[in-house]
């Protein structure tokens, strides 16, 4: 290890996500094994301005491998856009003599770290924690995994009524920006169409496509809806639109919301997290900062964060096309 760094802050940041707590005890422990002090900072950027830090060791994380949310909470802070909030947090990072810090979180997060580390020079390193899966740099986000068995565990459900009583579904999902959730599980879950951002199906081919589904011989259908799809203003209007256009279906509409952040995270979350933490860290000791830790081609790679928040993920175009065949 190159870097004189002796002690090394953790913080959640933004949205929670399953696996949040895994990728703590990664970073605590491979702080212990190091021989490196940890400090917890409770709520975020919100925490780290108020000192609001505790000492952790390898036992301190025990038994949260199995919870998810995160066990030093969550914040969104207004204060910490501004220069004001940021000397204070770098105040208290100076007067509990620790060297470097390591954020887990999603983009906004990462953008406070890198203005952070851009006006102190301070160390930074970020670990991507959003179900969503957009940031650029890893095929995996902390939480993506697990979000979507829980959104197929929900449509496996939900077919079940909708094949007893004929009932056209409209399932909605989380991704305001991107449909990374909805084209996978709308997949995995056999959906008759996936609506998302990056595909603007149209309402009247919606409907085409759900007559020729009936046609076929389908008494039921399930339509998954990325939140943010741009066909309609919601999903209610969605429901409307084909209530009026089409016959002989029960439209239904259920909205997953915030269930799918929640839950135990997954066993490759585990995995993923824990060697996140290790990558984090273990990079920081060796004097390499101010990038994000993220999985590629099945590796641990380093992404400089500016490009980690600039950069752009990209839909499997592969999984469109299956998805076109599937639901034939």
């Amino acid at each position: 290890m190159t870097s004189n760094i002796k002690k090394i802050a953790v913080l959640t940041s933004g949205g929670d996500s399953p696996g949040m707590n895994v990728a703590i005890r990664s970073v605590v422990r491979t702080c212990a094994y190091h021989n490196v002090e940890c400090v917890g900072v409770y709520r975020g950027y919100q925490g780290l301005m108020e000192g609001d830090f505790k000492q952790m060791d390898a036992r301190s994380v025990r038994g949260i491998i199995n919870k998810g949310g995160t066990i030093l909470k969550s914040a969104r802070s207004n204060e910490f856009r501004t220069k004001e909030g940021r000397i204070k947090a770098h105040q208290q990072l100076r007067d509990a003599e620790i060297g470097g810090l390591v954020v887990i979180g999603g983009d906004g997060s990462f953008t406070g770290a890198l203005i952070f580390n851009q006006e102190f020079g301070f160390p930074v390193m970020g670990i991507p924690g959003t179900i969503d899966n957009d940031i650029f740099g890893t095929s995996h986000t902390l939480g993506f995994d697990t979000a979507l068995n829980t959104v197929i565990d929900a449509i496996d459900k939900i077919r079940d009524t909708a094949s007893s009583h004929n009932r056209l579904f409209f399932i909605e999902v989380m991704g305001r920006d991107v449909g990374h959730i909805a084209l996978n599980a709308g997949i995995a879950g056999g959906a008759e169409e996936i609506l998302i951002p990056e595909e603007d199906l149209g309402l009247e081919r919606l409907v085409e496509s759900l007559n020729r589904s009936r046609k076929s011989g389908k008494s039921s259908s399930i339509v998954i809806v990325a939140e943010g799809d741009k066909i309609g203003k919601n999903i209610f209007e969605l429901k409307d639109y084909v209530d009026e256009n089409m016959e002989g279906y029960d439209v239904r509409v259920s909205v997953l919301g915030h269930m799918q952040r929640g839950g135990s995270p997954s066993c490759f979350d585990r995995v993923l997290a824990s060697r996140m933490g290790v990558k984090a860290v273990e990079s920081m000791l060796n004097g390499q900062t101010n990038y994000m830790v993220g999985l590629m081609d099945g590796k641990m790679e380093l992404t400089p964060l500016d490009n980690a928040i600039k950069g752009k993920t990209k839909i499997n175009l592969e999984l469109l096309r299956v998805s076109d065949i599937m639901s034939t």
